[in-house]
């Protein structure tokens, strides 16, 4: 169905190449998963099935790529539309209707599609992705985990030979995700339809994958059964690492494998002391907090307080009012009733110069706050805003992201070197209180080891507050001391992290899963628990 032939791949701005004399096939009814470290051609790869690079990118383009017998070299992307169908890292980039159901509509429309086999189409998807009740909403009002299934569903609605994926479930809530896999996965058995997934969260997705692509970033790439790659890939997910740490013959792909190998640690381990946190002053504070947008309740009575030292995380189901929580807190919305304040400082009065110094806010769309020409540029220009010392801001983002080129443009930048710029920027001016959604969009397991080893020593050194809404059950286990759960915009749960996670066999971590009934969240934790 695709095949890559001896394919070289060199962006004009690019001192290296990106891919390499790549040769491969990926046969009709295959699920092929793409991995490598943030910034090192994955997208690119994908963007070669359909064309996009290099006719809408530029570069030079060595070798040839066809899809279906059709070489992308010779034909528009616009002309692989009926062939190829394709989610980009950030589906809002890709929209153009305000509706859902219209959005779904769209593509088939510019096909000339007849209009009852659009109707039955567009019913079909809005019943497999569960987006039935979002078809009147305008798209604008959509969290991003419902913004991410839209634009999946844009693209099956076409019923594509090859379905190309860019991270497709990292808005994703686990359970909104082992759905969305799911079906994916019942579509290349039951259709045989070829999808290629470019993804970080190799949690979710290595249970589904035929083979893995590994692009090294040095423009090699191997091809291979996805137990040959991570028998010895840095970049794995975290029960390959416990196999790996606790000498298993097996590298084991899925929880029940590695279950049955680790029979006997669980019962010989010991449980592991945790140590008390002491808090600090109270710096998040909100009481009886409602929000509402036109008749629809995002938020009800919210009331919590968080403290200095503390890193909270706010889970939920996609929809649950996450973001509207954390954009409420810094000022940009204005509850409906109650209170909240920051520092002692109520919400809406948090403004200019006094906002920059008492809060960090990164937003699901980092790029919000970029607007310089180049990487360099926007770190100068925080430097010089936050009254750091000059290159501080460009230092610290080489340690979360050492490959970044200083002269590209912010927009040229992949979705996980954009948020590490933006973490850089706002982490450099040393606020009282951080607050980040969805942190690890785009980041690979090194970046946020990395990203989880810099907010830890933000709120040590400095004693500030972190607060993060995430899906990343992952990060939640390595990184929070505790979880707010919200539903249907309500507080459900409150508590230490470990009683949160192990209560829910859906936000769950791997690890947890593996060792239940014993109280273990990550690795480490088990590694202790057989030391001791």
């Amino acid at each position: 169905m695709i095949n890559f032939s001896r394919v070289s791949l060199v962006y004009p701005t690019s001192t290296k190449t990106i891919l390499e004399d790549l040769s491969f096939e990926i046969a009709e009814g295959e699920m092929v998963l793409v991995i490598g470290s943030t910034g090192t051609g994955k997208s690119s790869l994908l963007r070669l099935i359909n064309g996009l690079v290099p006719h809408h990118t530029g570069g030079i383009l060595a070798g040839d790529i066809s899809v279906d017998g059709i070489s992308t070299q010779l034909v528009r992307p616009g002309e692989l539309a009926h062939l190829v169908g394709i989610v980009g890292q950030n589906p809002a980039q890709g929209f153009v209707t305000d509706i859902v159901e219209e959005e779904l509509a769209f593509g088939m429309e510019a096909l000339n599609i007849a209009p009852d086999v659009m109707r039955k189409r567009v019913e079909e998807i809005l019943d497999l992705l569960a987006l039935a009740h979002l078809r009147n909403r305008a798209i604008s009002t959509l969290s991003g985990g419902e913004q991410q299934r839209v634009a999946i569903g844009s693209a099956l609605v076409m019923n594509p030979k090859v379905l190309v994926l860019d991270e497709p479930t990292s808005a994703l809530d686990p359970i909104a995700a082992e759905e969305v896999l799911s079906i994916l996965h019942r579509l290349v058995h039951d259709l045989s339809l070829t999808v290629v997934i470019a993804e970080h969260r190799l949690e979710r997705v290595i249970g589904f994958a035929d083979r893995i692509i590994h692009i090294a970033g040095d423009g090699s790439a191997e091809i291979n059964l996805p137990e040959a790659i991570l028998k010895r890939s840095d970049i794995a997910p975290p029960i390959v690492h416990l196999a790996r740490a606790l000498g298993l013959s097996d590298v084991g792909l899925s929880v029940r494998d590695v279950r049955r190998m680790t029979e006997k640690i669980r019962v010989s381990g010991k449980d592991i002391q945790r140590e008390a946190q002491q808090l600090g002053e109270m710096t998040i504070s909100t009481k009886n907090l409602s929000l509402t947008y036109g008749e629809k309740k995002a938020l009800s009575d919210v009331t919590t307080q968080i403290y200095s030292g503390e890193i909270v995380a706010l889970m939920g189901r996609n929809g649950a009012g996450k973001s509207s929580l954390l954009t409420t807190l810094v000022g940009i919305n204005k509850l409906s009733s109650g209170s909240s304040e920051i520092c002692g400082i109520k919400s809406l009065d948090l403004k200019g110069q006094i906002r920059r110094e008492t809060v960090g806010f990164i937003p699901q769309e980092p790029s919000d706050l970029l607007y310089g020409q180049s990487v360099f540029s926007e770190c100068q220009q925080a430097d010089k805003d936050n009254q750091s010392i000059a290159g501080s801001t460009f230092a610290l983002l080489k340690r979360i992201v050492p490959s970044i080129n200083p002269e590209t443009h912010p927009r040229d930048l992949s979705e996980g070197q954009r948020l590490a710029l933006a973490l850089a920027i706002v982490i450099s001016a040393q606020p009282k209180v951080l607050i980040l959604d969805e942190p690890t969009r785009g980041l690979d397991y090194q970046s946020k080891a990395l990203l989880i080893s810099l907010l830890k020593n933000f709120a040590k050194e400095l004693n500030c507050s972190v607060l993060i809404a995430t899906h990343d059950v992952e990060l939640v286990a390595e990184l929070c001391d505790r979880v707010i759960f919200l539903a249907e915009g309500e507080v459900v749960a409150d508590g230490p992290t470990l009683d949160i996670l192990l209560s829910s066999p859906a936000f769950a971590p791997q690890v947890a899963k593996v060792m239940s009934p014993r109280p273990w969240l990550t690795v480490s934790d088990v590694l202790r628990a057989v030391a001791e």
